[in-house]
């Protein structure tokens, strides 16, 4: 099945956003590597439902206006993958998760490198928050869009992970108010 995608821009880069049938399948990073999410080839259209209710829900995401998406999602991947992709989807606004969080959830508290690795196939990014997830030590980890992009999701959220040694050792992360400027644009 041939995939339908869009291109937008966002405060993050360049994204592509990617439906299968009425479903979104992917949100690829402008660099990202072609091997890590496989989807086959793409075709670039603009009257695609599912894409333009997703540009809508994250242009309401940048401007700090929306905290949950909406949207159908197709997660192509192994049967581990889906359960940690799907796990992804609990992790709420503001909120960070360790990858052994993620793995003690799935019930598999031994296979925190197997978490990491499907964290960093998670095709459908942003949508499904693997921004969320950092180390166990509270600091920033591998992402698909890299460390600057990660970072500045956590910030759109409210997070801000202590600079306290101490707790940086205990893996807190801190969400603090968050007032959306309303004069602050969303680039799409």
């Amino acid at each position: 099945m041939q995939h339908r995608s869009m291109r937008i821009a966002s405060p993050v880069g360049e994204l592509t956003l990617v439906a299968r049938g009425a479903a979104l399948a992917a949100v690829l990073w402008q660099d990202d590597l072609p091997t890590r999410v496989r989807l086959g080839s793409l075709q670039e259209v603009a009257d695609c439902a599912v894409l333009h209710e997703t540009a809508r829900q994250l242009a309401e995401y940048f401007a700090g206006t929306r905290q949950q998406f909406t949207l159908p999602l197709d997660f192509a991947g192994t049967p581990f993958q889906q359960e940690v992709w799907q796990a992804l989807l609990t992790i709420p606004f503001g909120q960070t998760r360790s990858y052994s969080d993620i793995a003690r959830q799935i019930g598999r508290p031994a296979a925190v490198r197997a978490v990491g690795a499907a964290n960093g196939k998670n095709p459908i990014s942003i949508i499904a928050p693997c921004h969320r997830v950092i180390g166990a030590s509270g600091a920033l980890t591998g992402f698909a869009g890299g460390l600057q992009a990660k970072e500045t999701l956590l910030q759109l959220e409210g997070i801000t992970l202590s600079s306290d040694k101490e707790a940086r050792k205990k893996g807190l992360a801190t969400r603090r108010a968050m007032q959306p400027d309303v004069n602050q644009g969303c680039l799409f």
